[in-house]
């Protein structure tokens, strides 16, 4: 493979990962589990609140492991 080659196969896979990432930012809302699982700690008081979302990162972790392991098996 050449270099301009290989540099086209890197622009592509990307812009195929920022398009993936921009699409869960913009669909992140719309998913009603994500950010109110059973793990995630809230701590509100009155002049200020702490979330920590560390059920939700355990789950999104998860599945985009697996998406990257099917990916990367070919």
């Amino acid at each position: 493979m050449t270099e301009v080659s290989s540099l086209g196969k890197m622009l592509m896979i990307g812009g195929a990962v920022l398009f993936a990432l921009g699409l869960m930012l913009f669909l992140g809302d719309k998913v009603p589990f994500l950010g109110s699982l059973q793990g995630d700690i809230l701590i509100q008081r009155k002049n200020f609140g702490i979330y920590f979302p560390i059920a939700t990162c355990v789950v999104v972790s998860l599945i985009l492991t697996v998406i990257l392991n099917l990916i990367s098996r070919r």
